[in-house]
């Protein structure tokens, strides 16, 4: 049996971006942080760190955040980017400011890139993150993209073949799937994730992507529901899709 991990309670909180160790002792002596419904003074006390912690826990009357591990489904907006770095709108600013305070810090799986909407999904778990970016995994991504001009009919059998290759690489890409939703329309799903490979792909037919929206990714579909800008945590059951 696994042992159960254990924590200092103002590191836990800290490491979750609630505030500096000597904060949350200010918040514990106000009345701030309660364990199992009673009042939690001693933020040096050691707990057992496990999942169900954010149904035992509240700061300042609000249950506690996922504990390391968790899984952020984001309906990522234009205009937004994926990196840390980059100045202007950045999709951690959707989530809540402490998020960005997280130790492990959250990341995005992958990327979309400005002009792209759809489906990203954010995780503190570096090992799940690897797993799902990993080639051999080769996780389906599927994109809707909207086309400037009419497919030719050709492009499936193409983007099948294994053999497309892009310009200024030295390998092919693996065989994508191309499903027609229109004759200006349509889905491709791929296993690799080159850099803006959809695009890149029917600009290789002569064709120009004007509209790309990510709808999947293995077994896990964006929810109808779910607005651009909105976000849902996964659970385990959801999580296990990616691999489906």
């Amino acid at each position: 049996m696994a042992k159960i991990p254990t924590s200092r309670v103002d590191r836990l909180l800290s490491s979750m971006g609630y505030g500096s160790r000597t904060e949350m002792a200010r918040m514990a002596k106000a009345g701030g942080i309660t364990l199992d419904a009673a009042d939690l003074v001693d933020v040096t006390r050691r707990i057992p760190v496990t999942p169900d912690l954010p149904k035992r826990m509240e700061i300042d009357g609000e249950p506690l955040d996922p504990v390391a591990g968790m899984v952020i489904l984001l309906n990522k907006p234009l205009g937004m980017t994926c990196s840390h770095k980059e100045i202007g709108p950045r999709v951690y600013d959707i989530l809540p400011a402490r998020w960005k305070r997280r130790d492990p810090v959250i990341s995005t799986i992958g990327r979309l890139d400005k002009q792209t909407s759809g489906l990203l999904l954010l995780t503190d778990d570096g090992d799940l993150l690897h797993r799902v970016i990993s080639p051999r995994r080769h996780v389906k991504k599927t994109y809707r993209a909207r086309l400037a001009r009419p497919l030719k009919g050709t492009e499936g059998d193409l983007f099948a073949s294994g053999q497309l290759m892009l310009e200024g690489e030295e390998k092919p890409l693996a065989p994508a799937g191309l499903e027609v939703a229109s004759e200006t329309e349509a889905l491709l799903s791929v296993t690799e994730g080159r850099y803006h490979q959809v695009r890149r792909m029917f600009a290789a037919t002569g064709n120009h992507v004007e509209e790309l929206h990510r709808e999947r990714l293995g077994g896990l579909t964006l929810p109808d529901e779910l607005a651009p800008g909105q976000w849902k945590l996964l659970s385990d059951e959801e999580i296990s899709l990616i691999f489906q």
